[in-house]
């Protein structure tokens, strides 16, 4: 499947842009490139790319109205490469869809483990979509039937528990905010709920992690939120 994506490069440095390029070539990945966002939304229609690199500062428009866009018609991947560094410009792109953010200057080989990430994710849905069944390491966990087994043992998860678990792996491999999972699992955000999140997710990670300081399962993105491992 990894051979036929194609990607979406958006980002109006060129230099940056024929760097990016030049690496996704060099694993035989393809690629085209845009440098507004007017032509990058052209070319995901025209050329129904399955994964974007975008930068959030273009000549046009934010990258974060572009997010927004694509996110009202795609699920495709989105991934942030930008020079914007704060948690909250972070959180903000995230909330509005991205599925990964890196800063600049990023070193390409962080970008690309990244690429690999989301491909393996994209795989993973293909295959276990007939099933509904997710596996990884010594957890696998059937979606459909709500049932959570670690080493072949049948865990016990709640109601609440399991759905913040299966919305983490649903969404392997993305960093979902805590806004977003409290959105999504408790239909509604305040900033109290994010202290009640985090002693369901010490809950989660003590049924689940052999050793809970060191998760390898969900991982925390410090003052972000949290993102299932997927390998």
């Amino acid at each position: 499947m990894t051979d036929d994506v194609l990607f979406l490069i958006v980002e109006d440095d060129k230099q940056i842009r024929s760097f990016i390029s030049f690496s996704l070539k060099s694993k035989q990945y393809r690629s085209v490139q845009a440098t507004t966002g007017k032509e990058a939304i052209n070319l995901i229609v025209a050329q129904n790319p399955q994964i974007m690199i975008l930068d959030l500062g273009l000549p046009d428009m934010d990258g974060l109205d572009i997010i927004k866009q694509v996110r009202s018609f795609s699920d495709m991947p989105i991934i942030v490469v930008s020079a914007r560094d704060q948690d909250s410009e972070k959180i903000e792109a995230l909330d509005a869809g991205a599925d990964d953010y890196l800063t600049k200057p990023f070193s390409i080989n962080e970008l690309l483990a990244r690429l690999r990430v989301i491909l393996r994710r994209i795989n993973k849905k293909e295959e276990n979509r007939a099933e509904d069944i997710y596996r990884v390491g010594d957890l696998e966990v059937n979606l459909e039937r709500h049932v959570v087994l670690l080493s072949e043992s049948e865990i016990h998860f709640t109601p609440m528990e399991f759905d913040v678990l299966a919305l983490l792996i649903r969404n392997a491999g993305k960093v979902l905010t805590h806004s977003y999972i409290i959105k999504e699992v408790w239909g509604s955000y305040l900033e109290s709920d994010t202290q009640s999140l985090r002693v369901f997710m010490a809950n989660i990670r003590r049924k689940l992690e052999k050793d809970p300081a060191k998760p390898r399962y969900i991982i925390t993105e410090v003052g972000i939120g949290y993102r299932f491992a997927d390998e």
